[in-house]
């Protein structure tokens, strides 16, 4: 198989070098080339037609994101995977690079004591994100990426060995090309949602405050960063901290939310898998689960627990997943009740919740998908 040929963009000589030397250490990576800024990148992309593209963002004479949406301006789809600092600032920068058109995010080393730590870290980030976007294997266990060419037939899903529930909460999972897929499904749900919605999407601190308050302002629900002990109430969206696991604990009130740094699951805190068993255990298995995008597997054992309680679990296709790892994980498994392009994923949710309320109302037709979609900034 041909070595993943890669164009690192930075104005950083120190950073280029660090990059390239750590991307040249695997054997089946090839740095093509190296570009100073976004300017002269798009001249070397139509140049040396790489497989993926590392971006900086602050660069002179065109940024990072000024370069993303000029190469997405020109049809090219190549992967792009932006450099960030962990600041409020990069944060900020990411998610706009993230909204024109790039693929994933490594975060710069910071507070590290030497180069070869500086490296080490860039090693444990980048190399994975960049084999899963390009669809090779990525060597770690539990972080496995299907060629991309190689279309899967989903499973269908396994029988079930419980009554199905009808659902008192929504728990959505994503990574890689997460934060812009829930930015079209969380959008496209009413304020009139009738369950608590709560969100991991893995991210480090600093980026989950400034993503929550995105999509805040694009829909209609309320989307927090999430905290410890606020009750699970409707139309209040509850995205988990980075670092943090979130998970539901039921109390005499009813269910609430509990933060913990417990151990990393899956490689990542926070993780998926955390919070979808604890949703089993505090609804009693009335939970509608959604694995959206992503690197890894993260999901795939707490989409079993849903299941198996008689809860639901809907996946994201291959084709509009940017990395099919986790839904593939869920649909391999046969565990997804339902195998859906993105577009059509906050109609399946709807409509999932539309028929338990009309299951809980009887004599009350249940609203058409079609009306119960909303979209639009609240408040």
């Amino acid at each position: 198989m041909d070595p993943i040929r890669v164009l690192v963009v930075d104005d950083s000589v120190v950073v280029r070098k660090i990059v390239t030397d750590v991307l040249s250490s695997d054997p089946s990576i090839e740095v093509v080339g190296t570009a100073v800024n976004g300017k002269l990148a798009q001249g070397k992309v139509d140049a040396l037609k790489p497989d993926l593209i590392t971006m900086d963002i602050e660069m002179p004479e065109m940024n990072g994101i000024e370069a993303v949406r000029a190469i997405r301006a020109r049809r090219n789809r190549v992967p792009i995977v932006m450099f960030s600092t962990l600041t409020e600032r990069g944060a900020s920068a990411t998610l706009d690079a993230l909204s024109a058109g790039a693929n994933d995010y490594v975060t710069k080393p910071a507070n590290v004591g030497s180069v070869a730590q500086s490296m080490e870290s860039v090693r444990e980030q980048l190399i994975p994100k960049i084999k899963a976007l390009t669809g090779r294997p990525v060597g770690l266990p539990g972080l496995a990426a299907r060629p991309v060419a190689a279309a899967v037939a989903p499973r269908p899903p396994a029988p079930r060995t419980a009554p199905h529930k009808a659902p008192a909460v929504l728990v959505i999972g994503s990574s890689t090309g997460g934060p812009e897929a829930l930015a079209k499904v969380v959008p496209a749900l009413p304020a009139t949602l009738p369950v608590p919605v709560l969100l991991v999407q893995h991210m480090p601190p600093v980026f989950t405050r400034q993503f929550a308050q995105r999509l805040d302002r694009l829909s209609a629900l309320r989307v927090v960063e999430a905290v410890d002990g606020s009750p699970l109430l409707p139309g209040t969206v509850h995205l988990a901290p980075g670092d943090h696991h979130l998970t539901v604990r039921g109390t005499g009130r009813g269910a609430v939310t509990m933060l913990s740094q417990g151990p990393p699951e899956n490689f990542c805190r926070p993780a998926v898998d955390p919070l979808f068993r604890s949703a089993v255990a505090a609804y009693d298995g009335a939970v509608l689960s959604v694995v959206l995008t992503g690197m890894g597997s993260d999901g795939r054992a707490g989409a079993a627990v849903i299941r198996d309680a008689g809860g639901t679990v809907i996946a994201q296709d291959q084709a509009t997943s940017v990395v099919w790892g986790m839904p593939g994980a869920v649909t391999q498994a046969g565990l997804a009740d339902e195998v859906l392009p993105l577009d059509r994923v906050a109609e399946a949710i709807t409509r999932h919740l539309a028929s338990a309320q009309a299951r809980a109302l009887p004599g009350t037709p249940p609203q058409p998908a079609h009306l119960t979609l909303a979209t639009g900034a609240h408040r």
